[in-house]
C-alpha cells in the first residue's frame, strides 16, 4: 500500500510479463529467418533479440534488491533498449523497398550518436545526469531509478525516430489492396507501452520502468505465428511501383498492388483475393504458361505493352508462391515497331537500288566499252570511272541498308580467324596484319567478317598501302579493338567518321565506316574512336 492506494502487481507478476515478452521475442526471431529478402530478415530479427535482451535486463533488474547490481543492469538495459531504435529503422527501411539502411552517411552518424548516449548513460555514477537511484520498499522491495531530464531527452527523440519507421510502414500498407488493418494494430500495440511509461510517473503503485519490451513481444508473436503469410505478401506486392500480383502455390491471388489493380480492372473488388488468377485473367495466364511474356492492354484508347516476370519465394527447401511482376515496355516496343517499319522501308530502298538502279547503270557500262572498242579517248575513259563509281556507290548504299537489319541469329565465332579471313578478301598490297588475343564471340558471322574488311579497306584507304592493322581483345571490358599505326583522324574530323558519304579518300565512298557502325548497332554493341598518340584505334564494346 501506498498512503492508501493498493500496489499494481506484485514482483512476481512483473517477472511474468517481462520474461515471456522476452521469450516470445527470441522465439520469434527463430521464426523470422524463414524470410527470404536478407535485409528485412537483419532488421527484424536485430529488433527482436534486443528487444528481447532489453526484457531480459528488466528481469533481472526487477529481481534484485541489490543497488549496485540493480543500476548495473539498469543501464544494460538502457544500452540494450536504445539499439533497439537502430533494429527497427534498419527493419522498416529493408521491409518498405528503401536503401535508407544501406546509406554509409546514416550509418556512421548513428554509430556515433549511439556511442555518446552509451558514454553518457554508463558514466552516470560520475556526473549523474541520467538517473539517480535507491532502494525501496513499496510496491516491492527493489531498486527504484529517478529519471532526469537528460533521460527524457533520449527518450523522446527514440521515439520520435521510431514514428518515423511507422510512416514508412504505413505508406507501404496504403500500396497494397489486402487488408493491413491487424498488421497496423499489431505495431500500434509497440506504442501502447508509452502510455504505462507516462502512467508510471503519474498513477502510485505502477513502477516508473519501460514496459516497451511488452510491446515488442506481443508484436512479435502476433507477427510470426498468426499472420506471418500476410506480412511476406503485403512485402512482395509494395516493393516496387511496376504492378505487382502475388500467388500461391496452387496459383490463386494472395495479394496485389494498387498500380495492379489499375492494370487489371477485375481486381478493383478485393473479393478475388484466393480466386486463381488464371480465371480472373486467363488470357495474361495464358501468354505467361506459353511463356509469351509480353502482355498487350488496351485502356483509354491506348495500347500498352507490359513484360512479365516471375519472381518464385520460398522457405527452407518448399516453394510457397510466385510474384508476377509487370513492367511497362511500351516506349520499347513502340520503338521496336517503328523499327521494323523503318526496316520494310529499307528493304525497299535496296530492292529499288538492286534492279531500278543496276539494269540501266549495266546497260549503260555495256554500251560504253561498245563505244571505247571503236572510239578510244579520255572522255570515254573518264565516263567509265565515274559509271564504276556508280557502281561502288550503289554497292556500299546497298550494303549500308541490308547491315543494319536486326540479327534474328547468331554463332560462335573467333575474332581472330574472322579477321584473318577478312584481311585475305581486301586488297592490302604490303599492309600487314597482326592479331593479339583471340575470344569467342555470338555474331552474324557474314556481317562479322564485312565488319573486318570495311575497317581493313578503311586502314589501307587512309593509312597506305605499309599500315600495320592490329586486332586483339579489350582488358577492362568485353569486346575487341581493331588499331593501325596510319596518319590518324585529324580531331575535329573525328565527330564525322561514322557519317554516310564521309571520307578523306579522293576514291572513297564515304560509306565504309556507316557500315561498320551499322553492323555493330544490329549486334547490339557499342562503338567508339579512341585517342592514341599515333594511327586510329577504334574499340567495340560487346
Amino acid at each position: 500500500m501506498i498512503d492508501g492506494v493498493p500496489a499494481i502487481g506484485g514482483r512476481f507478476w512483473y517477472l511474468a510479463i517481462f520474461g515471456l515478452s522476452a521469450v516470445a521475442t527470441f522465439l520469434s526471431a527463430v521464426r523470422v529467418n524463414r524470410i527470404a529478402e536478407g535485409d528485412t530478415r537483419r532488421g527484424l530479427v536485430a529488433l527482436l533479440l534486443t528487444s528481447g535482451g532489453w526484457a531480459l535486463a528488466h528481469v533481472g533488474y526487477l529481481a534484485t534488491t541489490n543497488e549496485q547490481l540493480g543500476v548495473l543492469l539498469y543501464q544494460i538495459g538502457l544500452v540494450v533498449g536504445l539499439s533497439t531504435i537502430g533494429g527497427w529503422l534498419y527493419f522498416c527501411s529493408a521491409y518498405t523497398g528503401r536503401s535508407l539502411h544501406r546509406d554509409p552517411r546514416i550509418r556512421w552518424t548513428a554509430i556515433v550518436v549511439f556511442l555518446a548516449i552509451v558514454a553518457v548513460k554508463l558514466t552516470n555514477g560520475v556526473h549523474g545526469l541520467y538517473f539517480t537511484s535507491e532502494v525501496v520498499s513499496t510496491p516491492f522491495t527493489h531498486v527504484a531509478i529517478e529519471s532526469t531530464t537528460f533521460h527524457w531527452t533520449v527518450m523522446g527523440a527514440s521515439y520520435a525516430l521510431a514514428t518515423v519507421g511507422y510512416f514508412m510502414l504505413y505508406e507501404r500498407f496504403r500500396q497494397v489492396s489486402h487488408d493491413a488493418r491487424p498488421l497496423l494494430v499489431l505495431l500500434g500495440l509497440t506504442a501502447l507501452p508509452i502510455v504505462f511509461d507516462i502512467l508510471g510517473l503519474v498513477v502510485p503503485g505502477l513502477m516508473e520502468i519501460t514496459y516497451e519490451p511488452i510491446g515488442v513481444g506481443t508484436f512479435a508473436v502476433g507477427l510470426t505465428f498468426v499472420y506471418f503469410e500476410r506480412f511476406r505478401t503485403i512485402r512482395l506486392a509494395g516493393d516496387r511501383d511496376d504492378p505487382v500480383i502475388v500467388l500461391d502455390d496452387s496459383g490463386r491471388i494472395q495479394d496485389f498492388n494498387r498500380a495492379a489493380a489499375r492494370l487489371v480492372p477485375a481486381l478493383a473488388d478485393r473479393s478475388v483475393i484466393g480466386e486463381k488468377f488464371a480465371s480472373i485473367a486467363p488470357q495474361c495466364a495464358e501468354k505467361i504458361e506459353a511463356d509469351e511474356p509480353l502482355v498487350m492492354v488496351h485502356r483509354d484508347g491506348e495500347t500498352r505493352y507490359y513484360r512479365v516476370t516471375e519472381q518464385q519465394f520460398s522457405a527452407s527447401q518448399a516453394t510457397l508462391g510466385r510474384a508476377l511482376v509487370f513492367t511497362d515496355e511500351t516506349h520499347r516496343e513502340q520503338y521496336r515497331n517503328e523499327l521494323e517499319r523503318q526496316n520494310d522501308r529499307l528493304d525497299s530502298f535496296a530492292s529499288m537500288l538492286s534492279h531500278d538502279l543496276r539494269n540501266p547503270l549495266n546497260v549503260a557500262q555495256g554500251r560504253l566499252e561498245l563505244a571505247r572498242d571503236e572510239h578510244d579517248n579520255e572522255h570515254l575513259e573518264t565516263a567509265s570511272e565515274a559509271l564504276d563509281r556508280i557502281e561502288a556507290l550503289i554497292e556500299d548504299v546497298l550494303q549500308l541498308a541490308r547491315q543494319g537489319q536486326p540479327i534474328e541469329e547468331r554463332e560462335r565465332v573467333s575474332l581472330g580467324a574472322m579477321a584473318r579471313d577478312a584481311w585475305g578478301m581486301v586488297e592490302t598490297a604490303d599492309a600487314e596484319l597482326i592479331v593479339d588475343g583471340d575470344r569467342d564471340l555470338l555474331a552474324d558471322p557474314e556481317r562479322f567478317q564485312r565488319l573486318f574488311e570495311n575497317f581493313f579497306r578503311n586502314s589501307v584507304e587512309h593509312g597506305g598501302e605499309d599500315v600495320t592493322v592490329s586486332v586483339g581483345t579489350l582488358d577492362d571490358a568485353a569486346g575487341f579493338y581493331v588499331e593501325d599505326d596510319g596518319a590518324g583522324i585529324p580531331p575535329e574530323e573525328r565527330e564525322n567518321v561514322f557519317e554516310s558519304g564521309y571520307s578523306t579518300a579522293e576514291d572513297g565512298t564515304g560509306f565504309g565506316l556507316a557500315i561498320v557502325e551499322q553492323i555493330v548497332a544490329a549486334h547490339e554493341w557499342a562503338i567508339d574512336l579512341v585517342d592514341v598518340e599515333t594511327g586510329t584505334r577504334f574499340e567495340i564494346r560487346t
